[in-house]
Order: structure tokens, then C-alpha cells, then sequence
């Protein structure tokens, strides 16, 4: 089977010789046009530190990729900050760039009819925006993470960009002062690098090492470490030898691939973006799954990993005692993961793991024994009830408080809420509803880390109980529940709630219900009138018209 079976469309015959000629232009030579063109879709930019440091990382796969044979070609698509725009209008934009990067990716590889795709990444919605373009695309394809920021230090601790968020709700709580919370500021994000606990980038990262479809053990190596650019290089490499193998995206993401991926990101104690994201992966390579899978696999997978945001630890420190793989083998060894699935080296997950040690070291506790976990059944539950007819997602781990029925404070948007926060007027026993932030309502789903980090920062963490139709960061931790389905703008019961209703939130029965009796509901449904759009052009205008409910994946191509 030729090498180029896709490229030699545009590189073959005496009718493309304008296309050659195009070609010559940009460094192919008479012996380039038979060899397979593979494209490196390149997330870098100063934006973001999570970006920062891409390119030298496309740079080596570019090298390795000539030197296995291949033909690279780089182009860019887009990133946006989560972090910097969280907390504003901006943050809007964030889960819709996860499609406008898997359309870029989409859109040139097919239009180049490139052979393979090796696609760079780094913030929170680089990495499933191309792993839903690789999934379309189902061709020879491999993901580089660019890395995890390691930790900023202080007063004797590590710190991360989320203790700037908590920093804020303590200083408005006056626990500190001004002084600290600029030293917070100044030592949080110490050089290039994703946000460093197991918030929403090292979470994608590892369960895309779990799908198979990134190199072991590369999902939580530091991003400027030496050790870091030598896997892009064998990521280029290995991406090379798939495309002689024939061996392609929906051959390595099936079903059992998804299970392993959700079963590695509750023992890491992952982030709540994991559900949507898998989600919309699963949808793009056509595999069945729902957010009941997620539910089912909960109940059987315990959380061995202390990170942050509700532990102790950091990526780079798991990283230290064996990363995802170290976690991967203990899970395999108890007939959690499917060891017959495939990997893009064209190993197994089982021969991959042949050679990790079947329990971590000793004299370390970032991974917990299995016999001595940090909690029994995982920690992304998914909740029902008159509130969420659909389902829900609330982190249930790392609280103190799993079940409480209190009185409804309700925002319409997240800078009320916010504002309330910090201007003392919520107080223990409070359910706050922050909705009309969903993705048709939003539109784009915010995630809610300014607020819920207000609440930490302001000491009442286990005090109060917060839902919203929109996303929780995966620095978010509390008795929270997000993705609450249907959202307020499509006529979601959490759009019927009003100042002072009682609402039940109980992770131990799985429910999210509003105490109102039913008749009332159905007199509130019929006043309810849907609001007018905000944006009734640009991209959030199509966006909201296109997007799904979230208990779908937020996906734009239903």
C-alpha cells in the first residue's frame, strides 16, 4: 500500500504539475513528491504560558518526521486562554474555540489531503479540538502535549494559577492582605507550561494517553524539560511508521478506548470538562457513549491519585513516581482497563505497560496503595432530577459536605454571583444557581473558577452548594455541579427558579432537585418566555445556534 495514498492526489499525475510547482515552492524537490505529506498542526503562541512553548516541540517532530521519511508540513490554528479570560465576557469564547480548532484541523488536512497529522497543543481546549478533528479525520494521527507548568513556590508551599483565583476570595474575605496576595500573583505561574495540577489540560492529556493516541508517559512530563522534546521527536517518528502500517484515529478510539480513558481520569480525581469533552471525541469517531457510561464506570474505578485541586500534589510530582502509566498498570492489574486495546505505537495497552512496575514506590504518597486509596469510587458524578432531567456533573470528592437542602440565590450571569461573593452576601447554607450561562445561553458555557474559588477563598467551601447550566474549571473543587441539561435558555427547569426555592443537591442518592411542587413548575413554564440573544452575529451567534445540549458533548455537527 503506497505510503502516500492520500497526497498522491495532488502530487501525482502530469495534470498536477501546478499543483508540484506550488509545492517547489515551499521546499519539495523531484524525490519529495512520492513520500507520504504529513501535516503538523501547530497551537503555539504567546497568548498563553500553556502555549508558549510549542513550537520548538514542532520543530523536533518536523526534523524527525524528514528523517523517518516523511514529508512535513506545519500550519497554525488557533489557542485562547482559559485562565486569562476566565472570570469575563472573553471566557465565552472558550469552549467554542475547541471547534474552531477542530474545523481548522479538519478543514487543511483534508484540503491538502495530507497522509497523517501530528497535531501540538496545550491549553484546555487545544487537546480534545484536535482529538475530535483526528477522530473525523480518521487518518494516521498522534497528539503532542506541550507540557505542564511546574508548580511556583511560597511561604513554604506550592502554588498554581488557582491559588491566585483562592487568593482573590481571601483577600476579599480579609484573611490577607495586599501584599500577600501580590506575592501569590507574582510566584503562581513560574515559567511555560499548562496549569499544573490535574485541572482540565493534564486531564485531557492523560486520558489521551489512556486512548493511546499520545506517547506513555507523556502526558505529564514538565513543558520545558529536555525529556519533553525527545518525545515530539518520537511522536514523529511513530506517526511515520503508523502511516506505513495503515494504522488510523478510529482504529485505536474505540469503545474500550473511551472506557480506559474515563476509568484513568477518576482514579486521577480528573476534571468535570472530561465528561463533555469525551463526549464530543466519542461522537466524532462515531463510538457510542453516553453520560450514564461515566456513572457506571464510577461506581467500580477508586480515586488513587492526591492532586490538585482538592489534594496535595501537582503533575509534575505524579510524574516523578511513574505518571499515567505507573496509574495505568495498577488499574490493569485489577481488571479495570481493556489491555487489548490498541495504542498508535501499534502496541497494546497491555504490552505497553509490560514493563511498569505493578505498584508505585515505595516512600510516596502521591499515588495512594491500592488496598489504601484516597477515596473508594470515583469522583464524577452524574446526577438527575427535576433540575436536571438530562443529568448533571458534580465532583463529589475531596468535600466534607455531600448532601445539602438550602435556599436558592439565583444570578443570571456569573458576574453577579461573583459580585455577591465577594461583597459578603452569601453565607453558610446558601444554594447558589448561576444560569443562562450554557451553550446556547451563554453562549459558550463559561467555566465558573472565579466564583467557586471566590467561595474557597472566602471559607465556605463546605458551606454552600453551587449549580449552573455552565462548566466548572478543573481547578474547581466543592460541593459544585455543572452541566446541569436542559440549560436555562432552551427552557431547562433551572430557568423556573426563583429567589429563596429550596434546592436539594446529594451526591450520595445522586440528585439535583428543585422543592417546588409540580403545579407551580408548570405555572411558572407557561410565563416563562426564552431571552433575546446577546449576539445576534459573529461566531457566538453561530455557535449558539448550532451547539448541543451539554449532556451531549456540546458538540456543532449533530
Amino acid at each position: 500500500m503506497a505510503e502516500n495514498r492520500r497526497s498522491k492526489l495532488i502530487t501525482e499525475g502530469p495534470q498536477r504539475s501546478p499543483n508540484r510547482a506550488m509545492l517547489r515552492a515551499v521546499g519539495f524537490g523531484d524525490e519529495d513528491f512520492q513520500k507520504p505529506i504529513v501535516g503538523i498542526s501547530n497551537a503555539h503562541s504567546t497568548l498563553t504560558p500553556c502555549n508558549a512553548a510549542l513550537d520548538p516541540l514542532a520543530q523536533r517532530a518536523v526534523a524527525a518526521i524528514k528523517a523517518a521519511g516523511g514529508m512535513p508540513q506545519t500550519f497554525g490554528t488557533i489557542t485562547v486562554s482559559d485562565g486569562i479570560s476566565m472570570g469575563t465576557e472573553g471566557m465565552k469564547f472558550s469552549l467554542v474555540s475547541r471547534e474552531v480548532i477542530a474545523d481548522s484541523i479538519e478543514t487543511v488536512v483534508n484540503a491538502q489531503r495530507m497522509d497523517g497529522i501530528l497535531a501540538v497543543g496545550g491549553c484546555d481546549k487545544n487537546m480534545p479540538g484536535a482529538l475530535i478533528a483526528l477522530a473525523r479525520l480518521d487518518v494516521p494521527s498522534i497528539f503532542v502535549y506541550g507540557g505542564t507548568i511546574k508548580p511556583g513556590h511560597h511561604d513554604g508551599r506550592d502554588l498554581t494559577i488557582v491559588s491566585a483565583f483562592e487568593a482573590v476570595g481571601q483577600y476579599s474575605a480579609g484573611t490577607i492582605d495586599g501584599n500577600e496576595l501580590l506575592e501569590v500573583e507574582r510566584r503562581a505561574c513560574p515559567g511555560a507550561g499548562s496549569c499544573g495540577g490535574m485541572y482540565t489540560a493534564n486531564t485531557m492529556s492523560s486520558a489521551i494517553e489512556a486512548l493511546g493516541l499520545s506517547l506513555p508517559g507523556s502526558s505529564t512530563m514538565a513543558a520545558e524539560d529536555a525529556e519533553k522534546a525527545e518525545s515530539a521527536a518520537r511522536s514523529g517518528e511513530v506517526l511515520v511508521e503508523a502511516i506505513r502500517a495503515g494504522r488510523t484515529a478510529r482504529q485505536i478510539l474505540t469503545r474500550e478506548a473511551f472506557e480506559n480513558a474515563i476509568v484513568v481520569v477518576m482514579a486521577l480525581g480528573g476534571s468535570t470538562n472530561a465528561v463533555l469533552h469525551l463526549l464530543a471525541i466519542a461522537h466524532a469517531a462515531e463510538v457510542p457513549l453516553t453520560i450514564d457510561d461515566f456513572e457506571a464506570i464510577r461506581t467500580k474505578v477508586p480515586v488513587l491519585c492526591d492532586l490538585k485541586p482538592s489534594g496535595h500534589y501537582v503533575a509534575t510530582d505524579l510524574h516523578q513516581v511513574g505518571g499515567v502509566p505507573q496509574v495505568m498498570k495498577m488499574l490493569l492489574k485489577a481488571g479495570l482497563l481493556h489491555g487489548d486495546a490498541l495504542t498508535i505505537t501499534g502496541q497494546t495497552i497491555a504490552e505497553t505497560l509490560a514493563d511498569v512496575p505493578d505498584a508505585p514506590p515505595e516512600g510516596q504518597d502521591v499515588i495512594r496503595p491500592w488496598d489504601a486509596p484516597l477515596y473508594a469510587q470515583g469522583h464524577l458524578a452524574i446526577l438527575r432530577g427535576n433540575l436536571a432531567e438530562e443529568g448533571c456533573v458534580a465532583k463529589i470528592t475531596g468535600i466534607k459536605q455531600r448532601q445539602i437542602t438550602g435556599p436558592a440565590r439565583v444570578f443570571d450571569a456569573e458576574e453577579q454571583c461573583l459580585e455577591a461573593i465577594l461583597a459578603g452576601k452569601i453565607v453558610a447554607g446558601d444554594v447558589l444557581v448561576i444560569r443562562y450561562e450554557g451553550p446556547k445561553g451563554g453562549p459558550g458555557m463559561r467555566e465558573m473558577l472565579a466564583p467557586t474559588s471566590a467561595i474557597i477563598g472566602a471559607g465556605l467551601g463546605d458551606a454552600v452548594g453551587l449549580i449552573t447550566d455552565g462548566r466548572f474549571s478543573g481547578g474547581t473543587y466543592g460541593l459544585v455541579v455543572g452541566h446541569v441539561a436542559p440549560e436555562a435558555a432552551v427552557g431547562g427547569t433551572i430557568a423556573l427558579v426563583h429567589e429563596g426555592d429550596s434546592i436539594t443537591i446529594d451526591a450520595d442518592t445522586l440528585l439535583l432537585q428543585l422543592n417546588v411542587a409540580d403545579d407551580e413548575l408548570a405555572r411558572r413554564r407557561a410565563a416563562w418566555q426564552p431571552p433575546a440573544s446577546r449576539y445576534p452575529r459573529g461566531v457566538l451567534a453561530k455557535y449558539a445556534r448550532l451547539v448541543s445540549s451539554a449532556s451531549l458533548g456540546a458538540v456543532t455537527d449533530l
